[in-house]
């Protein structure tokens, strides 16, 4: 009798168990500039430790296509498909390769997907949204057990899909003085309230909420502007006036009039969102360095804005993190418009660039182990809902043969 092959779910938990579990989290976020992965150990009680953090390029001609497509490009049923597919292998091929350099092997992977569509709140027939790379390439190209599509589930727990990462940030800075805020600064930026009161009794969790564009926009506006992939440090505008006529305008956007919860992208606030900036940017005759300028001053007052008007105290301290972090002339906007001290998360043993991608590490133990990660002041979703759809692994060469049925057993049920 051949025994039977162990399943990779019991694998990760017995590692889990010996806090011996190596989990990567993968992430391409709305600013598309690579494949983030973190690498981290994970054991049941909570324990974790970081191992490894690296963010790799997306191959050609994957990185073009994929800059296409964000840009705007309209995709058929055929190019959808194999651009999941693709997207999936990238993932997963970025995940094994940090794994190898740092000489770990995998056990789970937690992957993000790349969001080429999500919903702002004005879709008629119901929130939706879609992250491309499937996890079943993912997992065949990493080797390992894969979580992904946790957006979705959200979302069919009745949530806004968005921005998840709150759920967890009690975790990642339990030590940081109350009340605070953490500003993450991808494509699209997004704020985490932490209340003074931790008392778990009264404390409803972590409030929040998408407040408007960040990277999609200052990026947007580089490519457009400056032929480069982003103004390094700010540079550019630092050297303009933001225009009071066009970030008035802005400003007018209905996103930041709604209130929590609320989720927003690049459907919203993507490459045809800054076509119309451009417009009138130049329909008012200015500069590059004053329209970068005003697009900082755009991200700065919208967080100003959703900072006074939805939380319901005012932070100790603003933490950053996420790529817009080392945009200096953004950091010393937020400081002006906010008035509150700004930290950058690194600060706190959370590198800025690392955070999200640490998260869906995170995400992905939570799932595996059928944890709930639904909180209704996060995202609008019931509390209780285990978030992640799980692929499994190829099998390994000394699995292949333990699924053949014994010659003696075949007879018997012939």
């Amino acid at each position: 009798m051949v025994s039977e092959p162990e399943h990779p779910l019991s694998r990760v938990w017995q590692r889990l168990a010996r806090g011996e579990a190596v989990v990567a989290g993968v992430l391409s976020g709305t600013s598309a500039d690579g494949i983030d992965v973190a690498l981290l150990r994970f054991g049941l009680a909570g324990s974790l430790a970081p191992l490894a953090f690296e963010t790799l390029p997306f191959p050609e001609p994957l990185a073009s296509e994929l800059r296409a497509v964000l840009d705007g490009q309209a995709l058929g049923a055929r190019e959808v498909a194999l651009l999941s597919r693709d997207l999936g292998s990238a993932f997963g091929h970025a995940a094994l390769t940090l794994a190898q350099r740092a000489r770990l092997e995998l056990d789970l992977v937690g992957s993000h997907g790349q969001t080429v569509w999500h919903h702002d709140g004005r879709e008629p027939s119901g929130a939706a949204t879609l992250q491309l790379g499937d996890g079943d390439f993912v997992a065949h190209a990493a080797g390992a057990l894969t979580a992904s599509d946790f957006r979705t589930a959200d979302i069919a727990a009745g949530g806004e899909g968005a921005p998840l990462s709150g759920v967890l940030d009690p975790l990642l800075f339990p030590a940081l003085p109350r009340p605070a805020a953490i500003l993450n600064l991808g494509g699209i930026a997004n704020v985490t309230y932490l209340a003074p009161d931790t008392d778990l009794a009264r404390d409803p969790g972590p409030l929040a909420f998408d407040t408007g564009p960040a990277n999609a926009l200052l990026d947007g506006l580089a490519r457009t502007w400056l032929g480069a992939a982003f103004d390094r440090d700010g540079a550019t505008a630092a050297r303009g006036r933001a225009c009071a006529p066009l970030l008035g305008e802005l400003l007018r956007h209905p996103f930041f009039d709604r209130r929590p919860p609320k989720s927003t992208g690049r459907d919203t606030f993507g490459a045809a969102y800054v076509s119309g900036v451009t417009a009138r940017a130049r329909a008012l005759g200015l500069e590059a360095p004053d329209v970068l300028a005003t697009g900082v001053a755009l991200v700065g007052e919208s967080v100003a804005e959703a900072l006074a008007r939805f939380l319901p105290g005012r932070p100790r301290v603003l933490v950053l993190c996420g790529g817009g972090t080392f945009n200096r002339s953004l950091w010393d906007e937020l400081g002006r418009r906010t008035g509150l001290p700004i930290e950058s998360s690194a600060v706190h043993g959370v590198p800025p660039e690392a955070r999200e991608a640490t998260f869906f590490a995170h995400l992905a133990v939570r799932c595996v182990l059928a944890r709930p990660s639904t909180v209704p002041s996060v995202t609008g979703a019931r509390r209780g809902g285990v978030l992640g759809k799980l692929s499994l692994p190829p099998k390994r060469s000394s699995d292949a043969d333990s699924l053949e049925v014994p010659s003696s057993q075949a007879r018997a049920r012939g």
